[in-house]
């Protein structure tokens, strides 16, 4: 464990902080987190490694700076409820435990989304709620969110998704007409019908699959 924790260490100031994660608490986040408990047992050493790792059903957990990018680019503030599309094996709630006061992250694989609930649970994390089901209409019974995360590539940004934040609300998706292709963009909810867009750079996600992502194979 000592040695997860000088990884853990490392990883934070070479990864994250070397390209301009500065923001105290999601660093902290990182800090309380142990990424080995969210990857496949196999690549448990390579848990800090700089990249994605693979993980069942074909996705991936992300790599760590792309997840910290993304964290504090959405400047979440702990009064915030947000929505996470795409839990993956539950890393990136995890960390928004640390983050904000509610969250729902919603995973479209069964085995994938009980691998994330039971994690969670195992960490106490109480203010995480795991669904099951097509992430990709986000979820309007809990709605509005002051930020929506969407940890997979979409093809178009969703207006179902833009109504559901709040005013001032911010939407953090990768966005590309390819898979694995995308540009990170933030998009913040102004007012009503307002909504300004910023491109963060270029990233490489696993398809948003179902309604409103990439058809499902």
């Amino acid at each position: 464990m000592n040695d997860f924790a000088l990884a853990r260490d490392r990883m934070i100031i070479e990864q994250l902080e070397a390209r301009g994660i500065h923001d105290p608490r999601v660093l902290e986040a990182f800090r309380r987190v142990a990424r080995e408990r969210f990857v496949d047992p196999e690549r448990i050493g390579e848990a800090y490694a700089d990249k994605p790792l693979p993980i069942v059903e074909g996705q991936i957990i992300s790599q760590p700076y792309i997840v910290a990018l993304m964290l504090q680019s959405a400047e979440i503030s702990p009064s915030d409820r947000v929505l996470e599309i795409g839990a993956g094996s539950g890393y990136a709630a995890a960390l928004l435990a640390h983050l904000a006061q509610r969250i729902w992250t919603i995973e479209r694989h069964a085995r994938l989304a009980r691998f994330a609930g039971a994690r969670i649970a195992e960490l106490g994390l109480s203010n995480v709620t795991v669904l099951r089901g097509d992430g990709t209409p986000g979820w309007p019974h809990a709605a509005p969110f002051d930020v929506i995360i969407v940890s997979a590539g979409a093809p178009t940004v969703s207006a179902t998704l833009k109504q559901q934040l709040a005013i001032g609300g911010r939407l953090v998706i990768p966005i590309g007409p390819t898979e694995r292709s995308q540009r990170l963009l933030k998009i913040v909810r102004l007012d009503k019908s307002e909504f300004a867009e910023e491109d963060l750079g270029a990233v490489s996600f696993v398809p948003l699959q179902g309604e409103h992502g990439f058809p499902t194979s």
